[in-house]
């Protein structure tokens, strides 16, 4: 499908150069900012308390959390489980204060606006867990770096799987770097968001990467620059279509969905717009200079394999 089709392709990789420089620029200052800072864990990553607490009926979440919060806990994560009428309650772990203490408190602040409501269960979770699920996490990025790797090797050539790791790696550094700075909270929503990213825009690079394979069987005369810009012209509309839909939908859980949703809706609204860019620019750009050629992705054609249709047929490359 396509809204609209450009007759002339346009230069992206005249200025690769400069927006990779920017690229570079922006990536090193989100790897400073996460050294720096470091990221603000959420409470399944640095421990807490963890409250169930269950309603007579369908449960104010926004009530619940303005309730927790007056008492002065900070980075309270208060969702619907099950069912609406059950609120599970994430506290941070405070020096000093037990889990029963913090639990009571809660409770009475609770029943102030809701009598009825009971507590159906209370637990305490260490640092060590949290510590777990941090190495999990990182073990679960690493195992998708490196099976996007094989496969871009597997399927075009191995020029092609460094590039495009290193634009999704830029796209993954930099949304980290955004919660760095803005000290924004990482949770495992998050986490996964950004496990999501990765998927999405190696899938971006790979339509690219896809168009470039075709353009070099087809054009023969073409160099390489202009083989890529063709690449990526020719599916601009279809980038639009595609990720202009996507954001609209990122965008309504970003604006409409609550605290709950709202950092994961940001990092995935981080990683959109920056993975459109460094499917473009970046892995495009790496690619070129690594020095793709014809021959990375098309066996050369003897004169009896040659497609007698093709105008450029028997043309050198």
């Amino acid at each position: 499908m396509e809204f609209f089709k450009i007759r002339k392709d346009i230069p992206f990789m005249r200025h690769a150069l400069v927006f990779n420089v920017i690229s570079f620029t922006t990536f090193v200052l989100a790897v400073v900012f996460l050294f720096s800072r470091g990221l603000h864990l959420s409470v399944e990553f640095t421990g807490g308390t963890v409250m169930e607490v269950s309603y007579s009926q369908a449960a104010n979440v926004e009530k619940v959390r303005g309730a927790v919060a007056g008492l002065g806990f900070t980075d309270v994560q208060v969702q619907n489980f099950g069912t609406a009428r059950e609120v599970m309650i994430r506290l941070p772990a405070q020096k000093g204060v037990t889990t029963a203490q913090q639990s009571e408190r809660v409770m009475a602040a609770l029943k102030t606006d809701d009598p009825q409501v009971t507590l159906r269960r209370t637990e305490f979770v260490g640092p060590q867990v949290g510590e777990e699920l941090a190495q999990d996490g990182l073990k679960a990025l690493a195992m998708v770096v490196v099976g996007i790797m094989i496969y871009l090797a597997f399927r075009f050539e191995w020029k092609y799987a460094v590039a495009a790791i290193i634009a999704n790696l830029h796209d993954v550094v930099i949304i980290l770097g955004f919660f760095a700075f803005f000290q924004w909270e990482f949770s495992l929503s998050v986490l996964a968001a950004v496990l999501a990213v990765l998927g999405y825009s190696v899938n971006e690079s790979v339509v690219i990467f896809d168009r470039i394979r075709e353009n070099f069987r087809r054009y023969r005369k073409m160099s390489t620059v202009q083989i890529i810009d063709n690449a990526i012209t020719s599916t601009i509309s279809r980038t639009i279509i595609t990720h202009g839909s996507t954001q609209i939908m990122v965008l309504s859980m970003l604006l409409f969905g609550g605290p709950t949703l709202f950092y994961f809706a940001l990092a995935l609204t981080i990683g959109i717009l920056f993975g459109i860019y460094s499917s473009v620019f970046v892995a495009a750009a790496i690619a070129m200079w690594l020095g793709i050629k014809r021959e990375d992705l098309v066996k050369p054609m003897g004169k009896k394999d040659e497609d007698p249709n093709d105008p450029n047929a028997g043309a050198t490359v």
